[in-house]
């Protein structure tokens, strides 16, 4: 249970503030038993005066105070932070790392033992609480550590837990790159919006809220986007015609090749983390 859990975020960026104000509104974690470091007091301050956490300079004594030790650094700043941080873990401690394109294999050559450790991909939505997060657990995870960690995510968002390190490309050039693709569709709908008399603020409210409402009934029906499509598909309607005019421009094909040329990038971006990470 995270409730009995003392958390330690190392790193107090914007996602260490997501994550740390999520579990403290979704009452899962109390103030108290949360402590973040960072290299700039003043962040600290601004954190400590906002929720009421534990803060420190102090990676080592953060370590060694905290159940689940969470690395929220950049992915250039990693290799460092954890050979400072990495003599106080022991196997009693969960390791969590958010730093995009350091596989688990080279967190674990370099923390130097056997380690309970998951490996997080969130994406951008968490700051509004509906993020799309993968979760990678190493070799040493147990179970109830992948449900420790979806605890943690699941309070900005949705989790999906998976087996193979490498499908995180993959994730991230669908979910953490798809909210620009869904910021695309939203600012070309609501130019149709616009095109065909409404307004602006008209368009664009009607544009998010058909996502949302759209997005909302794959989650919550489980039904496959087909059968939702053809729901609303009436022989000879409004609907068919405006299909038919996405599927001539090609917008099935787009959206794919978009996924495919951001998880070819996020792959060559990881291979050049790797590369400094094993440096190090």
């Amino acid at each position: 249970m995270i409730e009995n859990k003392t958390i330690g975020f190392i790193g107090a960026g914007n996602m260490a503030e997501t994550l740390l104000g999520g579990l403290i509104d979704a009452n899962r974690s109390k103030p108290e038993q949360i402590t973040c470091s960072d290299v700039r007091p003043k962040r600290l301050e601004e954190l400590q005066s906002r929720y009421g956490i534990q803060i420190t300079d102090d990676n080592t004594a953060l370590v060694r105070a905290s159940d689940i030790v969470i690395y929220a650094v950049k992915p250039q700043n990693l290799a460092e932070v954890l050979q400072q941080s990495a003599p106080a873990l022991d196997p009693s401690k969960l390791v969590i790392s958010i730093a995009a394109g350091v596989p688990l294999a080279a967190i674990e050559t370099l923390i130097g033992r056997d380690q309970r450790l998951i490996r997080v991909m969130p994406n951008l939505c968490v700051a509004v609480k509906a993020g799309a997060t993968a979760i990678v657990p190493g070799k040493s995870a147990k179970p109830e550590d992948v449900n420790l960690a979806m605890g943690i995510f699941n309070s900005v968002g949705r989790c999906v837990s998976l087996k193979e390190d490498h499908l995180l490309d993959a994730v991230t050039g669908l979910s953490g790159s798809g909210p620009a693709y869904v910021f695309m569709i939203a600012d070309a709908l609501a130019d149709g919006g616009v095109k065909m008399g409404l307004t602006r603020s008209e368009a664009l409210e009607f544009a998010a809220q058909t996502l949302l409402g759209a997005a909302k009934m794959i989650l919550e029906t489980k039904l496959h986007p087909a059968e939702l499509k053809d729901r609303v598909t009436s022989p000879a309607g409004t609907t068919i015609a405006g299909i038919h005019s996405l599927e001539k421009a090609g917008l099935r094909g787009a959206l794919t090749s978009a996924v495919e040329a951001a998880t070819l990038r996020s792959r060559e971006l990881g291979e050049m983390v790797i590369r400094k990470f094993n440096a190090t």
